[in-house]
């Protein structure tokens, strides 16, 4: 680094004047220096790189509660998803000057650049600091040192010189690298950061206010790259003429969480590092890093079951001291210690391997915010409710399982179903465990610092969740463009207890039912509706209006279902057959206003349309068959109906591909193969019409049928194979049974299996 000191000795960090301390963000090997230069200067007053209203916050970073990873958060006040972060973490320079001068009384000051201007920095007339302003290249100045240095790696570079090494004077490293910085700041000029020249002309000006009240003993924490400016000589006329004209919103600033993950660069953070983990474990622990840092590894793997003994921990130490002396390093560093840990912890692997980077060399860590900071009012109930139940922020996923019977558990569903309608989605929902119905959810839980963006942009609906998210359900209700979206967003204000907004969202839905005569439209609004009804009835709400609507638009579709069947093509006619489904399932849960045993009951009309649709010529194969299917797993269609409309629908007239379709409507889907293996006089049928298929049609028909038959289970295809292969005589009467078939049912047999449905059901066993 010193080959490239070529600069005039009044740049240096130690001539006459402030001290200035140029830093790596985030590199704890410039954080323990600038807590060593301070202790040796004592400055009177300490001038830090960021936004300059944060000036009254401070102080906040003293509270015992505060524990970083934080942020300070900017956002306009007339538009929160403008917004900006300034990171800082336990190893970074910043936060180390920011907490040396709260802990002795020193006054401490932001000199960068107000919020105000940087959230305004999209308008047209200042320009997005993209683009190569008067030619010049945008540069990384670390790998421009590390490329004159002649290494290619930058990260491997810093590390070298700045954070491994041990060095006795504090200053030696910010007088070389102001040095640096001066050359390539004489060759590059800003960089290809015009905006950079307008924050350092803010940084002067914050400079000379301080000088004028403390005089030379100020000392300034910032980038590196800012030292030749800040050192330059301009006039106060100059630095103003920058910052004339520049756009401007009102901005309001806070403290926030913060996590590792976040500091990563490949997260998108401009100022990121590669590996903000071990960072954090190099300026934790700077005697025998290597030693702790490979006790750390094997504490995790030993954790995920891989077996790693204390001479395994020996030996990588032994590994990666020794890869360091081979490279010309002063001590180990991340490169050496991820080599050992390979080679002898993980024993060849990159599976474990990973492992350790995602949780130990990026890390998942969250800061805490004390109380005491500002927030906007949505934000502060937010955190009474997550706190009253019992729901930490965590910046690692985990899964959250609830129980809806309890009151606890449910008053979390709707809190996570009301954020998310707000638009933050602290939590998603997961599948949950087969066989627990409606009565649990399950959700992946992980925070993440951008919703505090999220919350201050939905703070606009409210200031409390509840209010918030029924108002913000109000707005959708009325925006809606589809009765799709209107019944989604039905189901989700019940799921979130959002009674005070289901009049609003049932009007319209009313209304746009009312006016949409698509069938397929409708068809796939009522599951969400149903649906609806039943989480209203688990989370005790009120839904006697949202039956009404359902009911009647179980019948529109029931009366225009057949005629809108009618003509399709094979994409639609496969979507409808998928809609088909859908109404029969949710007509199952709709409450049916006629009496239980009247012939006109809801359930009795929906079984007549799907008889229509069933034996309907001009309805899609794929369609006839899902309706026989389907009224035969209801006990509506007898045994010899369905081998009548079968052999109707497979006869040597019906063309291939219509035949192919309503075996796949017929027996494809859940239970489909079952139905063949105990119904042989159906497989035969089906067999016998497959032989005769002409061989200049089979290959046509032979994708659907290789779908449809491909989804059924292994046991099930295998003992359909064992049936074929007896021949076309084996469903004749007499034919030779398969092992394990009896040629008619067991009754008593079967009847074994009755005790035991009635203890678990909890009913009576029959007499």
């Amino acid at each position: 680094m010193t080959a490239l000191a070529t600069a005039p000795a009044e740049l240096r960090v130690r001539a006459p004047g402030p001290l200035l301390l140029g830093v790596r963000h985030h590199g704890p090997g410039s954080a323990r220096g600038v807590a060593a230069a301070l202790d040796a200067a004592r400055p009177e007053a300490v001038l830090i790189e960021g936004p300059a209203e944060a000036d009254a916050l401070a102080a906040l970073a003293a509270d015992p509660e505060m524990r970083p990873p934080v942020a300070l958060l900017a956002h306009a006040v007339d538009d929160p998803g403008r917004a900006a972060f300034w990171p800082f973490a336990a190893f970074s320079p910043e936060w180390t000057a920011l907490r040396w001068a709260l802990a002795r009384d020193v006054p401490v000051r932001f000199v960068d650049l107000p919020a105000a201007h940087t959230l305004a920095a999209t308008d047209p007339t200042w320009g997005d600091g993209e683009d190569e302003a008067d030619g010049s290249p945008r540069i990384d100045p670390l790998a421009e040192l590390a490329r004159a240095a002649g290494q290619e790696d930058p990260e491997q570079w810093w590390e070298d010189v700045v954070e491994l090494r041990g060095d006795t004077d504090p200053l030696a490293p910010f007088d070389a690298l102001a040095e640096a910085m001066t050359v390539l700041r004489e060759r590059y000029g800003h960089g290809g950061h015009p905006r950079d020249l307008v924050r350092e002309a803010h940084m002067r000006l914050r400079l000379r206010e301080a000088r004028r009240r403390f005089g030379d003993a100020v000392a300034v924490v910032c980038g590196a790259w800012h030292v030749p400016a800040l050192a330059r000589r301009t006039t106060v006329t100059a630095d103003r003429a920058l910052l004339k004209g520049l756009p401007k919103v009102k901005a309001e600033l806070t403290w926030v969480p913060w996590t590792h993950r976040r500091l990563a660069r490949r997260s998108g953070y401009g100022a990121g590092i590669e590996s903000p983990g071990w960072y954090d474990h190099l300026f934790s622990a700077p005697d025998r890093p290597v030693e702790r840092w490979m006790t750390k590894v094997a504490g995790l793997l030993r954790e995920a079951d891989h077996p790693v003994s204390s001479a395994h921990v020996i030996e990588a130490v032994r590994l990666a001291e020794t890869l360091a002396a081979l490279r010309g390093r002063p001590r180990p560093g991340l490169a050496e210690t991820t080599d050992a840990v390979r080679a002898v912890l993980c024993e060849g692997s990159d599976v474990p391997l990973a492992l350790v980077r995602d949780r130990l060399v990026v890390g998942d860590v969250l800061g805490e915010v004390p109380a005491a900071a500002p927030a906007v009012p949505l934000q502060r109930d937010l955190d009474r409710l997550r706190r009253s139940l019992r729901l930490r922020p965590e910046a690692e996923e985990r899964e959250l399982d609830l129980d809806l019977r309890g009151d606890t558990d449910a008053a979390r569903s709707r809190l996570l179903h009301r954020l998310r309608l707000l638009g933050v989605d602290w939590g998603l929902p997961a599948a949950g465990r087969a066989g627990t119905g409606t009565f649990r959810e399950s959700w992946r839980l992980r925070w993440q610092p951008e919703l505090h963006v999220r919350v201050a942009e939905a703070g606009v609906w409210g200031t409390t969740v509840e209010a918030a998210a029924t108002a913000r359900a109000e707005s959708l209700a009325l925006a809606a463009e589809t009765l799709g979206e209107i019944t989604d967003l039905a189901e989700r204000c019940l799921l979130a207890g959002l009674t005070d907004a289901l009049p609003a969202v049932l009007g319209a839905l009313a209304d746009r039912a009312a006016l949409d005569t698509d069938v397929a439209h409708l068809a796939d609004a009522l599951p969400a509706l149903a649906r609806s009804l039943r989480y209203g009835d688990v989370r005790g709400t009120d839904t006697a209006a949202l039956a009404g609507v359902a009911t009647g638009l179980a019948e529109r579709i029931r009366v225009g279902l057949p005629p809108a069947c009618a003509g399709l093509d094979a994409d639609a006619a496969a979507g409808m057959r998928d809609r088909l489904d859908g109404v029969h399932a949710a007509i199952a849960l709709l409450p049916d206003p006629a009496p239980a045993g009247d012939p006109a009951a809801l359930a009795s009309r929906w079984a007549g349309t799907l008889r229509r649709l069933a034996g309907a010529e001009r309805v899609p194969g794929v369609v006839r068959g899902r309706a026989a299917r389907i009224l035969l797993d209801e006990g509506r269609l007898p045994d010899h109906e369905t081998a009548r409309l079968m052999g109707l629908a497979l006869s040597p007239g019906a063309p291939p591909a219509d035949a192919a379709a309503w075996i796949d409507g017929f027996v494809g889907g859940a239970g489909g193969g079952l139905l063949l293996v105990h119904d042989e006089r159906l497989l035969a049928l089906l067999d016998g019409w497959l032989t005769g298929v002409p061989a200049e049609a089979f290959t046509d028909v032979l994708p659907l049928l290789r779908r449809t038959f491909g989804a059924y289970e292994p046991g099930v295809r295998r003992t359909l194979g064992e049936l074929v292969a007896r021949g076309p005589e084996a469903a004749r009467p007499g034919a030779a049974l398969l092992p394990g078939f009896a040629a008619a049912l067991d009754e008593e047999r079967a009847d074994g299996i009755l005790p035991l449905l009635a203890l678990v059901l909890g009913t009576e066993a029959p007499a």
